[in-house]
């Protein structure tokens, strides 16, 4: 398992990527994997092989109607670990509670 971020943006299709990045996003959302869009990513957990091919219909799909794609793609890869797209959140926001807790000095 793993969490993998990525950004998709056709080049060569105009000042507004707005329509093509949604359409990417409709993919992932679509794929039924755990996800999260942000103003600058797109993150997915799950296996390899299934993040992978969700990752390249919504490259795809970015990409129709352009000249090129940019795709920058990070992964987490943590074997026996799920859930991590939220745990991850969860423990640094546990984290700054407890600073707050105690005076900002952990």
């Amino acid at each position: 398992m793993a969490v993998f971020a990525f950004s998709v943006a056709p080049l060569g299709t105009g000042e507004s990527v707005t329509d093509s990045v949604a359409e990417a996003v409709r993919i992932v959302r679509e794929s039924g994997l755990p996800n999260r869009t942000s103003a600058m990513f797109t993150e997915l957990e799950g296996e390899w092989d299934e993040v992978m091919a969700v990752v390249k219909r919504a490259t795809e799909a970015a990409g129709a109607g352009g000249h090129r794609v940019s795709l920058v793609l990070k992964a987490d890869i943590r074997p026996g670990y799920t859930g991590q797209l939220d745990a991850k959140v969860a423990r640094v926001e546990e984290r700054l509670a407890a600073d707050e807790l105690d005076g900002g000095h952990s």
